[in-house]
């Protein structure tokens, strides 16, 4: 094996473990200990951190170091991050300028095998229909938050609610970054409210310095993704909190594609039911109305007297118009 691919099998083995003894590096490498301790030598004078280990066979252990050195990444690897890097303006933070230079930095020392595969993926971000714009989080904003997250210290930022004027000082146990539909939230105990709070990272601007140190308590129910989902549905828990089902006289195939979470199940081939939930009653009712069917009310009560309301509200608006008693 030629000097330089032997330093690149090397460099590869350092990186997918922690420790190498060396004489199962010299194995792997069909090399003896006293080249691979030259190898190592020069992976050093190329800006490689390498430790050597103590130990009945001696060995080594490739550290983080000073400056980035080259990195070595194998197929699936490089295309992985390069993949990541094309798709980051759907990550809703301000890296994006940052992301085009690195991704063209990789690109050009692509092999063109991998080259060719990668310009095959053409992402295009959108954002969801009816969706309000996402605002891109700065990247100082989103290490400052991960930085007091991993720390556990107390944070206090300036925070401006949605629809007000005034900023208001928050101070906060910081516990998890959330990154869902290209929005980042920071999930924290709230100390002057003594209760669980999200925060969307866009509205937080930090101070500094920290506050003190903090113990960690437990996310309710111990599960952040299950917590944060049932925030996001305005309930305690992961369930909404108003669920109701229709049958509706329309075939289960055309009904599926705008079900959403909900549960479509086939009556005939003209009839289906869909059960799904909502924040509040009358919002399930009038969600039911964007499939412009014939229906009826399954159940609960509930939902029938949400339909009874709705309709009488449709009714109203449907004779009058703006200006007109």
């Amino acid at each position: 094996m030629a000097t330089t691919s032997r330093l690149l099998t090397l460099l590869s083995l350092l990186q997918a473990r922690r420790d190498w003894p060396g004489s199962v590096l010299a194995s792997r490498l069909d090399v003896s200990d006293r080249t691979v301790r030259r190898d190592i030598d020069r992976l050093r004078e190329m800006g490689y951190r390498i430790e050597t280990t103590m130990g009945p066979d001696g060995g080594y252990r490739l550290d983080a170091g000073a400056e980035m050195p080259p990195l070595l990444f194998d197929d699936d690897q490089a295309l992985a991050v390069a993949i990541a890097l094309r798709a980051a303006p759907a990550l809703g933070s301000d890296i994006g300028e940052a992301a085009v230079r690195a991704l063209a930095t990789m690109r050009q020392v692509l092999p063109s095998r991998l080259r060719h595969r990668l310009d095959a993926v053409d992402v295009t971000t959108v954002s969801r229909a009816g969706g309000a714009p996402v605002a891109a989080v700065p990247l100082e904003v989103l290490l400052t938050l991960a930085q007091a997250v991993r720390d556990r210290v107390t944070l206090r930022f300036d925070y401006l609610p949605r629809g007000e004027r005034e900023a208001q000082v928050r101070r906060i146990e910081p516990h998890h970054l959330v990154a869902s539909d290209g929005r980042w939230y920071l999930l924290g105990w709230d100390r002057e409210r003594e209760d669980w709070r999200l925060f969307s990272a866009d509205r937080v601007r930090p101070r500094v310095p920290h506050g003190a140190p903090f113990v960690p308590r437990v996310v309710p129910g111990g599960d952040v993704d299950v917590f944060v989902s049932a925030r996001f549905k305005g309930a305690d828990t992961n369930e909404w909190p108003c669920r109701g089902t229709v049958l509706l006289h329309a075939p289960a195939r055309d009904v599926l594609p705008f079900a959403g979470d909900g549960t479509v199940t086939a009556v005939d081939d003209e009839r289906c039911t869909l059960e799904v939930g909502s924040w509040s009653w009358g919002a399930l009712a009038a969600s039911f109305g964007r499939f412009e069917v014939a229906m009826e009310v399954v159940g609960p009560p509930e939902l029938m007297e949400a339909f009874a309301v709705q309709a009488g509200r449709f009714v109203v608006a449907g004779a009058r118009r703006v200006g007109n008693e």
